[in-house]
Parts: structure tokens; C-alpha cells; sequence
């Protein structure tokens, strides 16, 4: 098949990475479009090398372009030398495999996958000439569609979406083509096919549903406007996860991207239960990959791929059950394909050391601890589920095993968060640099002091978790926070080993509002774009002072969605999607992070959150656990 690429050399030689935008990478896929019924454009609404890090797009891609009447395609939001090329010669966005417009698709698939990422969404369907408002699209337009863990609450940007897939991906995609097939056929307008998608499990379309709210401002209800359309939608989740879609032949790029590794996902969800962390909530149950069923993806994708570089992913991968023997294989493998293996997520033990010590350069490498809070007091509030002692005892099995640099990651601004907690964090730092002092003996130290990062983030409370109705931090208090920390630090005796990092304050902030806004937030995301706010996680591009205005202008008070407690009763803007989890499980945990009571992992005891409904998974492992 002959391609035209849709940019001239000229212009490619004038923008940063023209890789970016030329497609044809290895195991693309190039279909003739005169043979297949329908195109699908998928995007991730964020620069290449960041888009083509995604697993689940990549996942996505391998399903749709599987299936013989389907050409799936992809799209990246172009960087902004290429955004102002485009605005000023009027050239459409167009998808990397065929090079043709974006405007010329049945469907854009658009993946949410953070917050900060809501003026690109408008970036792309401007660039691509489609009407920003779902309301305002005609026949010809394509269906808009989102996804990703942001469609959990997708209320901010509903009107600009025709629909939103709530849930994992592999399992009802091909009943919303076949769907969109036979409305073509019969001649079914753009409306029709709304109305038919609306009932399928997981596809939420936005046009049919309208908030109520009370006098202050809080929601009272919501009104069907097609009588048709479901109250709730339950999300969708694939239980067999050995028995599914996955990438074996994934898209090799051209240039460096920031996961430039082939990727093994060894299991969905997570046992540990952290009261901030969403997507613990998301994703339960826990279902894990056929270890046999992942020894073959990982060989084939290798011989696929060329990539010098095997990583496991999951949320914990030291909760995989047969990781053990997978990690065996993969050392042996690997060692004979000179391959290098990452283990993220791994509990800092015994045995997660002795591995990396195996498949790692001591040299290169540094250790990472997530302790999240400075005292054990806030740690069982957010139930971490790790004691000072797990982590120092982590730390100087490191340290014995020839680590000097260790990574710490804090957050700031958690329910409950005391000074003393603040200052606890200097003071763990502290202490894991004294342990290396105490046990690596003078002459051993080659490697000179012992190097500790501590980070801290600070705290956005999510919809789906047992923090949904906490108050959040404002700008002034993060900053004082950061500061006391700083403080705190630079009074320890170990001080000159430690360094510190912190996130910016407005950004989190915006992150916060956006996570548990409503429909209300739709003009000022439109607004901010317009006035030129794009790529508002890169802090070399964000605004604080374009979006504060635009928040005036719409007479929107920034302060209703995040320094705000929500009552137990409050109705949320997400209430109406089903995560499996239940809203009375969360409150439940809430009280209990008031009470500083810590809940044991799924493993040891079931909670009874909801998710053992699914029917599989790590509900039914131990089966005289009942909920």
C-alpha cells in the first residue's frame, strides 16, 4: 500500500522528532481500508513517546486490528511546534497508519488517563476539525468515545464525549461495532446509535442524563432525558485474564519512548487496599495471569520486538503468586539474550533483593520504599500496611547487598496529617541513612556516602476510594507543608546524605478539582484551552494564572471541589457508575482511617467490598473466606 505522508519534509524538518508523526514502525498494522467495515482511531491525548508507553492502548490496538472488518489506527497529541504548523496551514490531525484525517474515522477512541491531560482532549478533536461539543457533531463526524480510569468519573468533559466505555476494554468493543454496523446498514442515524450503545454493559452516553443540584451547589439527583438508558452502569471486567487479547507483536517505535521496554502485565489488580489509592479500588478483584501463559508471551514478544528489556507490571508485583518461578525463567532467558529484566512494585525483602541483586547492575541501580507517611500513626490511617521495621530492616538488607542510593516517596497534605507526621518524615530519612552507617563497615563504603531522594507529592482524594469525601489541601497550606518538611530534613544529622524533591502546588490542585468535579467544569476546561492552556502536566506549559482567571469568568469557585468535606449522604457526580466496589464498603473505610484502624489484605481476610460479585479472582482462593 503506497502512503503519502501527511506533512511535507519541509515541515517535518522544521518540529522537534519527526518520528513522531511519520508512522510505519515495526508491527504497525497497514490494512487495505476498502476491505473493512471500521476505522477506529485510538489516541492517547499526550505527546508520542508518552502515548506509545501505554499497555492498554497497545492492547486495544492488537484486539481491534485482529478482527478482520476493524483497521484500528493511532493518534498522539502533536507537540506545540506542529500545533501551531497545523492551526496556521489549516492541515487536519491524521492518523499515523494511513496518514488520512482523523475526520474521516467511524470512531476516536480517546484514552483518559490523568486529569491533567482534559485541554488536550479539545486539542486533538480541534487539530482534527470535530466540533468540541458531542451536542454539535452531525452524521458525518466520528463517534467520540473515552476510556481509562478518568471515565470513572467522566463528568467534567460528558459534553464532549458521545460515549464513554467504563471498564476493561476486551470485553464488549465488538458487540458496540457490530452494534454500529447494523445501524449503518439500516440507515440509523448518529442518535439511533447512541440510544442502541447506551444499553450495552459499560458504555455510558452523557446527551441522556442531566444533574440536578441543590442550593449549594451539591447535586440532588439526575434526570434520564431517553427513558431507555440504564440508571446505573456497571463497569466491565475481563475475569480470565490468561484467556484474552494481549500484545504479543506490540508497535516498535523509532525513537526512545519513556517505557522503551517490552511490557508482561502479570496480573490486574491488588490486594493491599490503600485508603488514597484509586486504582486499588478500580481493578478489584486480584486475577492473576497462567504463569505458563506469561513465559510464552514474554519469549514471543522478545523475538517480536528486539527490545534489550523485559518489565513486569502490575500494582504489586510482589503479590503475584508464582513469581518465584517466573523470575527464574526469566533470569535464565534473559541471561542467554544478554536481555535486562525491571522489577517495579516489588516489596523491598529478602527475597525481592536477592532477585535484583541477580537481574540488576549494583552499581546502576537505586532501591525505591513507597512508605507514603512519616509516622506508623498516619501509615495505618492510609493502611499502607508497612511498619517502620519492614522498612528498615528492607534497607539494611540493601545496603548489605552493595545499594547506596534509595529512593523515598512521601505524600503531604493526608487526612489527619499532624506536624509530627510532617516532621517523621526527615526522621525516617534519617534513620535509613543511619542504618547504612551502621552496617557497612568504612572500607566497604566504595561507593562514597549513601545517597537518600526523598519525594513527596501531595494528597488528591479520588473518586472510588475511601478518601472521596476528605477535604483537600489549598495551594498556601501544601506549600507550608513542603516547606516544614524541607525544615525537617535539613535538622537531621544525616542531612547532607539526604535530598529532597517536591511536586508543584497549583497543579495538584487543579488535578484535584478535576478528579471530583462535575459537569459545571466543562466551560472552564473550554475556556483555558482556548486561551491557550495545553499540556498541563508539563510544567513548562502550565498556566496557573490563565486557569485561576477562567474559573472567575465562569463564576466557578475552585475551593467547592477540593478544601470542601463531603457529608456521608453527599450524592457524588460518579455515583451513577458501579466500580464493584460499594459506596458502603468505602464509608466504612473511612471511619476506620478516622479511627486509625488498619484492614487486612484480600488475602488474609475479606472485607467484603463488593467485588467478590465478579465470581473469580482472588475472592474465591480461599473459599472458607466468605464475604
Amino acid at each position: 500500500m503506497v502512503r503519502k505522508l501527511a506533512l511535507s519534509d519541509k515541515i517535518l524538518m522544521q518540529v522537534e522528532k519527526p518520528a513522531r508523526y511519520i508512522g510505519n514502525e515495526i508491527n504497525s498494522v497497514m490494512k487495505d481500508k476498502d476491505s473493512i467495515d471500521v476505522r477506529f482511531c485510538m489516541c492517547f491525548p499526550d505527546i508520542y513517546e508518552i502515548g506509545m508507553s501505554h499497555l492498554g492502548i497497545q492492547v486495544l490496538y492488537d484486539m481491534f486490528n485482529s478482527w478482520e472488518d476493524v483497521w484500528c489506527e493511532r493518534v498522539y497529541s502533536p507537540w506545540t511546534d506542529l500545533d501551531l504548523i497545523m492551526r496556521e496551514r489549516h492541515i487536519p490531525l491524521f492518523a499515523l497508519e494511513s496518514q488520512e484525517p482523523v475526520k474521516n474515522m467511524d470512531f476516536l477512541g480517546i484514552t483518559l488517563q490523568y486529569e491533567m491531560c482534559y485541554t488536550n482532549i479539545l486539542q486533538i478533536l480541534d487539530l482534527a476539525q470535530i466540533p468540541l461539543h458531542a451536542g454539535e457533531r452531525s452524521e458525518t463526524d466520528p463517534i467520540v468515545i473515552g476510556g481509562g480510569p478518568c471515565s470513572y468519573n467522566p463528568e467534567p468533559i460528558a459534553e464532549f464525549f458521545d460515549l464513554f466505555y467504563i471498564g476493561e476494554g476486551e470485553t464488549q468493543y465488538r458487540s458496540l461495532l457490530d452494534l454500529y454496523l447494523v445501524n449503518k446498514k439500516a440507515g440509523g442515524s448518529r442518535q439511533d446509535f447512541l440510544k442502541a450503545a447506551c444499553v450495552l454493559p459499560g458504555i455510558y452516553a452523557p446527551a441522556f442524563y442531566e444533574e440536578e443540584y441543590q442550593q449549594d451547589g451539591t447535586i440532588r439527583g439526575r434526570k434520564k432525558l431517553y427513558e431507555g438508558a440504564p440508571d446505573t452502569i456497571l463497569k466491565e471486567i475481563v475475569m480470565d485474564v490468561s484467556d484474552t487479547y494481549y500484545p504479543v507483536k506490540p508497535v516498535v517505535p523509532f525513537i526512545q519512548i519513556t517505557q522503551d521496554r517490552v511490557v508482561l502485565e502479570i496480573q490486574r489488580g491488588c490486594i493491599r487496599g490503600c485508603r488514597f489509592c484509586q486504582a486499588g479500588q478500580l481493578y478489584r478483584p486480584v486475577r492473576e495471569r497462567n504463569v505458563e501463559v506469561l513465559k510464552q508471551y514474554a519469549l514471543q514478544m522478545l523475538q517480536n520486538t528486539g527490545y534489550d528489556e523485559i518489565s513486569l507490571s502490575s500494582l504489586s508485583s510482589s503479590d503475584y503468586s508464582a513469581l518465584n518461578e517466573l523470575l527464574d525463567f526469566l533470569i535464565q532467558e534473559c541471561r542467554k539474550r544478554h536481555i535486562n529484566i525491571s522489577l517495579p512494585s516489588l516489596r523491598i525483602d529478602a527475597f525481592s533483593l536477592d532477585v535484583m541483586g541477580k537481574v540488576q547492575d549494583v552499581k546502576k541501580s537505586s532501591l525505591t520504599f513507597a512508605p507514603e507517611a512519616g509516622s506508623q500513626r498516619l501509615r495505618d490511617v492510609i493502611n499502607k500496611g508497612l511498619t517502620e521495621e519492614d522498612i528498615l530492616g528492607g534497607a539494611a538488607l540493601a545496603f548489605e547487598g552493595g545499594w547506596t542510593r534509595v529512593k523515598l516517596y512521601f505524600m503531604l497534605g493526608l487526612p489527619t496529617e499532624t506536624e509530627e507526621d510532617i516532621l517523621g518524615i526527615g526522621e525516617l530519612s534519617n534513620k535509613i541513612a543511619a542504618v547504612f552507617f551502621d552496617t557497612v563497615p568504612k572500607e566497604k563504603r566504595t561507593n562514597g556516602r549513601v545517597q537518600i531522594v526523598t519525594s513527596t507529592s501531595f494528597f488528591i482524594p479520588k473518586p472510588f476510594t475511601p478518601f472521596q469525601w476528605a477535604r483537600m489541601c489549598t495551594k498556601e497550606e501544601f506549600i507550608e507543608k513542603a516547606y516544614q518538611t524541607k525544615k525537617g530534613i535539613m535538622a537531621q544529622l544525616n542531612q547532607k546524605s539526604i535530598k529532597y524533591n517536591w511536586h508543584e502546588a497549583d497543579v495538584s490542585v487543579l488535578e484535584g478539582i478535576f478528579a471530583r468535579g462535575d459537569r459545571k467544569l466543562a466551560a472552564v476546561i473550554e475556556r483555558a484551552y482556548r486561551k491557550g492552556c495545553l499540556f498541563d502536566s508539563w510544567s513548562e506549559c502550565f498556566h496557573n494564572d490563565i486557569w485561576m482567571s477562567c474559573f472567575e469568568e465562569c463564576g466557578i469557585d475552585p475551593d467547592f471541589y477540593t478544601i470542601r468535606a463531603r457529608e456521608e449522604d453527599e450524592i457524588f457526580p460518579w455515583d451513577f457508575i458501579d466500580c464493584g466496589v460499594t459506596k458502603e464498603f468505602l464509608l466504612r473505610e473511612w471511619k476506620k482511617a478516622m479511627s486509625q484502624t488498619v484492614s487486612p489484605n484480600c488475602r488474609k481476610q475479606c472485607q467484603g467490598c463488593g467485588a467478590r460479585r465478579f465470581g473469580g479472582g482472588v475472592c474465591f482462593e480461599n473459599q472458607g473466606k466468605q464475604e
